[in-house]
């Protein structure tokens, strides 16, 4: 499933072609939705909003389309009149004179008076944005130190949109292993420099990623391991799929486990196991 980082892109993608545009021509693919092309349809979009993993294309008149790519869906930016080839079902298309914007395989689509969205299941349950600018170190340490999320575990309590919204599994994995924390450790049982430098990682982690298209591996490790040869998908992580390989930081060997049904990683020897 895409996670923050993706969705950010995907609707700056979207934005650059739609942003301050009329939608000429609306498609909905799902027949519960085909009744609201025509609410759609001719009004122009102010802007895109992501809020974890839901995209929210808002238009001037007062509605806004409301989408999430759950395990399969995906975004596609085109110019009018060139359909990609794919055998996905086409779920939502909104034209402009120049530019189409295609969402394929997704089924959590709907459209919303904007100032109801709060009112939507999803939006109403979330926690903060990992990407939001306003998002502090300081509020991300103060809810890990919350009574509500005291007897979770991180592995767990990072994958709770309710806790911040835009984690998935291998942000999870890639923001404890820089904090250098066990992943069965409770948030109570953190300390207070351990709040403050996972929460610090929870936002440089996720930023990173957004800022280089998955890549969470510093610059200068990410560039030395591409020079030595080592394809992308080996040099975007620390230990996120890397079960068996070699720790960049330790030189230990990544384990994989299981934990609530989701693949977890981790490095033994710098997430040292907790009380």
């Amino acid at each position: 499933m895409p996670e923050g980082p993706e969705i950010r892109r995907a609707a700056d993608r979207i934005e650059a072609v739609l942003a301050g545009d009329v939608v000429e021509a609306v498609r909905f693919g799902l027949p519960r939705l085909k009744r609201h092309a025509s609410t759609l349809r001719g009004h122009r979009v102010t802007g895109l909003e992501t809020r974890g993993k839901a995209l929210l294309t808002h238009f001037e008149h007062g509605w806004s389309l409301y989408s999430h790519n759950q395990l399969y869906g995906v975004w596609r930016v085109q110019p009018r009149g060139r359909l990609p080839k794919t055998n996905r079902s086409l779920r939502v298309a909104l034209h402009t004179a120049s530019h189409s914007a295609l969402l394929y395989s997704a089924s959590d689509i709907s459209v919303w008076r904007t100032e109801e969205l709060a009112a939507h299941p999803f939006l109403a349950r979330i926690g903060p944005d990992i990407l939001a600018p306003d998002l502090t170190w300081q509020a991300v340490a103060a809810r890990l130190g919350a009574a509500r999320f005291a007897r979770r575990r991180l592995a767990d309590l990072y994958l709770d949109q309710a806790f911040l919204a835009g984690v998935g599994n291998y942000l999870r994995a890639e923001i404890l292993f820089t904090a250098g924390l066990d992943p069965l450790l409770r948030a109570g049982e953190l300390g207070r420099g351990e709040r403050g430098r996972l929460a610090r990682a929870t936002l440089a982690v996720s930023r990173r990623s957004y800022e280089t298209a998955g890549i969470v591996l510093p610059p200068r490790l990410a560039a030395r391991l591409e020079r030595e040869g080592l394809p992308r998908e080996q040099r975007r992580f620390f230990v996120f799929d890397r079960d068996g390989l070699p720790c960049y930081r330790c030189g230990g060997e990544v384990e994989r486990k299981a934990q609530g049904g989701r693949r977890l990683y981790r490095c033994p020897r710098c997430q040292p196991t907790g009380p």
